[in-house]
């Protein structure tokens, strides 16, 4: 694939999470989901355990709600890749020191106007691949400064180790609602 990270020159270091301070409490429940110490590495190994359990469905499944309103699988991993762009976004603003105060975003309102359901899972998942892949790019490329350096996102400070946290375990928790919700129902 040509968005692979197999030959990377730069030399990751291993990022501890991030205390209280640097993130919003909302997110706390994301950034505990993630394991260990080196948010690089978990950010390079969950497409693996996610794929795992998105190959398997056939493009009829991916259209599966498992309840009125809830978003479809397609959707689902949609919002995935969409998030992960938007908070890769703030990070790379804020490792690169930008202090301009960033908008939140309206999840839903990004799924409604996404598309995802008229896409094939298969290019959704493909997308998902290469966007993990730039986003560990980024990550792996940053200073042990530009780590720590924080800005302002939806009206609350937030740094770039926070960021990566949150990216990490945002993937892990729809990763357990797939398997919960909508795999245990397929």
């Amino acid at each position: 694939m040509i968005c692979d990270t197999g030959d990377m020159q730069a030399t990751a270091q291993a990022i501890a999470a991030p205390d209280a301070s640097e993130y919003a409490p909302y997110y706390g429940r994301y950034i505990t989901l993630v394991g260990g110490n080196d948010v690089v590495a978990a950010l390079e190994d969950q497409p693996r355990e996610t794929l795992a359990l998105l190959s398997t469905l056939s493009e009829e499944q991916g259209d599966y709600r498992y309840a009125p309103g809830k978003w479809s699988i397609k959707e689902m991993l949609g919002h995935v890749i969409d998030a992960e762009r938007v908070f890769s976004y703030r990070a790379l603003r804020f490792a690169r020191n930008d202090r301009t105060p960033l908008a939140s975003f309206e999840q839903d309102d990004y799924v409604r106007a996404g598309g995802f359901g008229d896409r094939r899972l298969a290019d959704l998942i493909e997308e998902f691949v290469c966007v993990r892949r730039a986003t560990v790019w980024l990550f792996r490329t940053l200073s042990p400064e530009a780590w720590m350096r924080r800005g302002i996102a939806s009206d609350n400070p937030v740094s770039v180790r926070a960021v990566a946290y949150i990216v990490a375990g945002h993937e892990l928790h729809h990763r357990r609602v797939l398997q919960e919700k909508y795999l245990s129902a397929v």
